[in-house]
C-alpha cells in the first residue's frame, strides 16, 4: 500500500510546523470563505459556532461510502459538528446546524484516528473538516507519532478557501469535495453560501493540483480526487454547469459520484414557503437519468454508470 504523504512531513518536522501555522489562523479566523476574523483561541466563535477545540458528533467504520473508500474494512469516518454552510435540506442537520456533538481535546481526536485504524479501516474520513483544520493537524501530529499510517480523506461541502486547502498540501492524500451548485444565486438561497461557485472551483483546482485523479490499489483508493454532486429536483443543482466545470477545468478522468439520494429534510421537510416547492419532494428517476446523461455528455466517465447507449463525450 502506498505510504501516506503526511509521514514524510512528520519525519522532517514540517507537519508540526504546518500545524502551528494553521493554529495561528484561529486567532483571527479566516479558515473558510466567510473569514469572520474572530479569536477562536480566546473562545470566540463565528458563523460556524466553533471554538478552540474540535467538536465531534460520532466516529466509526462506515460502509456506505464510495466502494473505493470502503474496501473490505470500511472508511473510518469522523463526523465533526457544525458547518460553514446552512443547507435548507441538510440530511445531517442535527450535527451540521444544531451542533450535536462533544468538544474533545486534540489528543483524544488522535486516539479516535488510531482506534479506527486498529478497527481495520482503510482511511480516516474527516467529514465537514474545514472549520477544524488546525485542530485536525494538531491531532495528526500526535496520531502519526503514535503509529497512524492510513490516508486522510478530506470530506467537505466544497465551501472552502484555496488558501486553507494549500495548508494541507502533502498531508491529505484523498480529497472528496461536494460540487453542490452551478450558480451562486441558488447556492445563496439554499445553502446561505455567498460566492459558492467561485470558492468551490478555486478549492477543487487546488485539490486536484495536489493529488491528481483518483488512484486505486487492490480496489482501495490511496490518493486523488473524488467529487460528489447531489442531484436536486427541478435541476436546482445546476448539474450541467457543474459537470462542464469538472470536465473542462479539472479532468475528464475525475471520479464523480452523481448522487440520487435527495429527500426533503430539515427545513425542506416542513414545506417552508420560501423554498422552491419541488424541494418538498424526492428526486424522480427521470431527473436522475437526465443528470447522468449530462455527466456523460460532458465527457466524464468515472464514478457513475452512464445511461445505456451513451458513451462518454459523444
Amino acid at each position: 500500500m502506498t505510504r501516506p504523504s503526511y509521514l514524510g512531513l512528520l519525519e522532517s518536522g514540517d507537519l508540526t510546523r504546518r500545524a502551528d501555522e494553521a493554529r495561528a489562523v484561529l486567532s483571527a479566523c479566516t479558515l473558510c470563505p466567510r473569514r469572520c476574523g474572530v479569536d477562536r483561541l480566546a473562545g470566540e466563535s463565528g458563523w460556524c459556532q466553533s471554538g478552540r477545540l474540535p467538536r465531534v458528533a460520532s466516529s466509526g467504520p462506515h460502509f456506505g461510502e464510495e466502494p473505493e473508500l470502503v474496501g473490505r474494512g470500511g472508511s473510518g469516518t469522523i463526523f465533526f459538528s457544525n458547518c460553514t454552510m446552512r443547507c435548507e435540506f441538510c440530511q445531517n442537520y442535527s450535527i451540521s446546524q444544531c451542533g450535536e456533538g462533544e468538544e474533545i481535546a486534540c489528543a483524544d481526536l488522535a486516539l479516535i484516528m488510531l482506534g479506527l485504524q486498529e478497527a481495520g479501516c482503510h482511511n480516516i474520513n474527516l467529514v465537514s473538516p474545514t472549520h477544524y483544520v488546525p485542530q485536525i493537524l494538531r491531532a495528526l501530529v500526535t496520531a502519526a507519532a503514535w503509529g497512524l499510517t492510513i490516508p486522510l480523506v478530506y470530506n467537505t461541502g466544497g465551501y472552502d478557501r484555496a488558501e486553507t486547502i494549500a495548508l494541507l498540501d502533502g498531508i491529505v492524500d484523498i480529497y472528496m469535495p461536494d460540487a453542490k451548485y452551478g450558480d451562486d444565486a441558488t447556492a445563496l438561497a439554499l445553502s446561505h453560501a455567498p460566492e459558492y461557485t467561485r470558492y468551490m472551483k478555486e478549492s477543487i483546482r487546488e485539490m486536484h493540483r495536489q493529488v491528481g485523479d483518483l488512484a486505486v490499489e487492490d480496489g482501495v483508493a490511496v490518493r486523488g480526487l473524488i467529487v460528489r454532486h447531489l442531484v436536486l429536483p427541478c435541476g436546482l443543482a445546476g448539474s450541467r454547469e457543474v459537470f462542464g466545470f469538472i470536465a473542462d477545468e479539472i479532468s475528464r478522468d475525475t471520479y464523480v459520484n452523481v448522487m440520487d439520494q435527495y429527500y426533503p429534510a430539515w427545513h425542506a421537510a416542513g414545506r417552508t414557503a420560501e423554498l422552491p416547492s419541488c424541494l418538498h419532494r424526492r428526486l424522480s428517476p427521470a431527473e436522475y437519468a437526465g443528470a447522468l446523461e449530462e455527466a456523460a455528455a460532458a465527457g466524464l466517465h468515472r464514478g457513475f454508470t452512464p445511461p445505456p447507449g451513451r458513451r462518454a463525450g459523444l
